[in-house]
């Protein structure tokens, strides 16, 4: 019997956030996503002139850049039904479309090079121009002599990915059809052809990358080729590509127990690849891809998600959570989208706390509070710095200001479209996302509901929902009470409800009616993840899901001073900080000597170029192991 998800995003949602969420996403929209074609435009202009000379020498993964850009601004654009970026993507995909050729590639790279994995204008240095100026031969053209590897499959992968949720939110039948076309190439290439994809590059974790998109375009339009050639990627997965790298047997090794550090490609790149793994068990109902699917989840869970939500230590699975290693963008976007994938999976309310936690962490604290730029590290303890400086190597001419993470940090935010509000069956509507905002969902064919929330969530945990559907009608509302409230309250139109049980989802069903009012009082009080190996000795500090940290900016002690708390008998009073750049939280504890440490929410954390540090000095905690039901090893002092 073939399944389908446990939870999905609600149909027909509209969206309006408040608060200081809504602010990000506005400036991230207004100074970032919207202005990239104009301020950026050689992000289409490395596919329209990819045939003419001289050559431009370009990072291995250009392709990936506008697909990437378009997937997270279409759902960025599904929270804000801002016209005007409406209308800025309506034009950038009209030129996307005009850029493919009529056997369908879509990539930046010349006649001989496609999908072969070399080009010899690819290179992986800061570059100085276009080629001929660089001092390559221009004779060199044949995809063969000079040049880097390319990585062909997951550019096209990202734009196909872009394209279908374009169509999807727009009703643009070009672009799915565009979409369509890169598939079809992909089929007349390598689809029983006896050319394999795994050897399509020498990452074979990016080359085996269009297996999730070509699942999704097989569910959107029923094409059986598009099926059959993912279930050939899915046998290339235990294979060796032509340079002797191993793909990354996924099934395989996750099904024989071993941990994702522990397989043949433990980079980040591999999550979008094992995306298709839950879609391949709603096409063919084959339990082995849902096993081996959540088997790897748990294991980046368990071993490699940091204590800010964000996932990989220099841009791969290492199998330990405490080393100090760079924590890229998109790892960590990597990382959510799986998740939402996870929570569809299995409906489990902890997934969905583990997506809040990345989110309101690692997410807030990858972007610019202006919505200018974002992070390529997002480190634990450390400063911040925008990817436009830390891989300053990615930038060329008509792109100065993209690099693989610039293009793919909004997306963080749009994915909250993902799963803020999602239905269960015809009869359910799950609420996962707490915050100030309007959020209204279609129920069956001509029915609707809209949810207001009152509330400063996360700086507090009092939540007032008041509940408006279009007429009186009966559904199952799904309230999210995270792992961590350990002590929460919950009130329908003021009657006190009971059995209320951390890390589930809490059902209230009845005959709703306009102006019904849910009343939702999270525990807030600290909990805390006693740190190991790099970080034995330092504690992380929860206050619900924000990870409380020192920058050296809100207070007049430096990083190597800090005083030491003690987790039995802290007291706190909220600042109200008076400076540029307000944090979204900010409190003050004092040690055993009277000594002030002001701590303020992860995301804000660092955003004047100041020191922080998220692993403390607090005393008097027993340390906590991991299990599925408390990920984050938390304890209460």
């Amino acid at each position: 019997m073939k399944e389908t998800p446990k939870l999905d995003r609600a149909a027909v949602s509209q969206y309006s956030l408040d608060g200081w969420l809504g602010q990000y996403l506005q400036k991230v929209t207004d100074q970032w996503i919207k202005v990239v074609p104009s301020s950026n435009p050689g992000i289409l202009e490395i596919l329209r002139d990819r045939d003419r000379r001289p050559l431009r020498d370009m990072v291995p993964f250009a392709g990936e850049f506008a697909g990437k850009y378009l997937t997270g601004a279409v759902q960025v654009l599904r929270l804000t039904g801002d016209n005007g970026l409406r209308a800025v993507l309506a034009d950038f995909v009209t030129d996307l479309v005009a850029c493919q050729d009529e056997d369908g590639y879509l990539g930046p790279w010349p006649q001989g090079s496609r999908l072969t994995g070399r080009a010899p204008n690819s290179s992986r240095g800061g570059g100085s121009g276009i080629l001929g100026v660089t001092g390559l031969p221009e004779s060199k053209t044949d995809g063969r002599n000079g040049g880097s590897d390319t990585w062909d499959a997951w550019g096209h992968y990202h734009t196909m990915m872009g394209l279908m949720l374009w169509a999807e939110l727009a009703g643009d039948k070009k672009a799915l059809r565009s979409a369509r076309k890169i598939a079809d190439l992909l089929c007349t290439r390598f689809l029983g052809t006896g050319r394999r994809l795994v050897d399509a590059g020498r990452r074979t974790e990016t080359n085996l990358s269009p297996v999730h998109a070509l699942c999704l375009l097989h569910k959107k339009t029923g094409v059986r080729r598009y099926m059959q050639l993912a279930e050939q990627i899915v046998h290339e997965f235990e294979l060796r590509g032509r340079g002797g790298e191993y793909a990354g047997d996924y099934v395989r090794t996750a099904l024989e127990g071993k941990e994702f550090h522990q397989t043949p490609k433990p980079r980040w790149e591999s999550l979008h690849t094992i995306m298709a793994l839950p879609e391949l068990y709603y096409i063919t109902g084959n339990r082995r891809y849902r096993e081996s699917f959540e088997h790897i989840y748990w294991s980046i869970v368990k071993l490699d998600r940091h204590n800010n939500g964000g996932f990989s230590s220099a841009e791969r699975a290492r199998g330990n959570p405490y080393l100090k290693l760079p924590i890229e963008t998109c790892c960590t976007i990597a990382w959510i989208a799986m998740s939402v994938e996870m929570l569809r999976l299995t409906g489990s309310s902890i997934v969905a706390d583990e997506i809040e936690l990345s989110t309101l962490n690692s997410v807030v604290g990858m972007h610019s509070a202006s919505g200018r730029w974002v992070t390529y590290d997002t480190p634990m303890d450390g400063v911040r710095r925008a990817s436009a400086h830390s891989i300053a190597c990615h930038s060329r001419e008509g792109t100065s200001e993209l690099n693989c993470c610039s293009v793919n940090g909004h997306r963080g935010l749009g994915m909250i479209s993902d799963w803020a509000l999602m239905h269960q069956g015809d009869d359910g509507i799950t609420l996962n996302y707490y915050g100030p905002s309007t959020m209204t969902a279609k129920l069956g064919s001509n029915r609707r509901v809209k949810f207001v929330q009152e509330t400063s969530y996360p700086v507090n945990g009092h939540i007032r929902l008041s509940i408006h559907p279009s007429s009186t009608m009966q559904f199952r509302l799904n309230l999210r009470i995270p792992f961590w409230s350990e002590k929460t309250r919950l009130y329908v139109n003021g009657e006190r409800i009971r059995n209320v049980s951390a890390g589930s989802y809490f059902p209230l069903e009845r005959d709703w009616k306009k102006g019904d009012c849910v009343e939702i009082r999270l525990d807030m009080s600290e909990h805390f993840w006693v740190g190991s190996k790099q970080c034995r000795g330092r504690v992380s500090m929860y206050r619900g899901p924000i990870l409380m940290t020192y920058d050296r900016r809100f207070n007049e002690i430096d990083p190597g001073d800090l005083p030491e708390l003690d987790g039995r008998t802290l007291r706190r009073r909220h600042i109200n900080w008076k400076g540029r750049i307000e944090p979204i939280l900010l409190l003050e504890y004092r040690d055993g000597e009277g000594r002030k440490l002001r701590l303020c929410d992860f995301g804000s954390a660092g955003e004047g170029g100041t020191p922080y540090r998220s692993w403390l000095r607090i005393s008097g905690i027993a340390k906590g192991s991991f299990s599925r039901s408390k990920p984050l090893r938390s304890v209460r002092g």
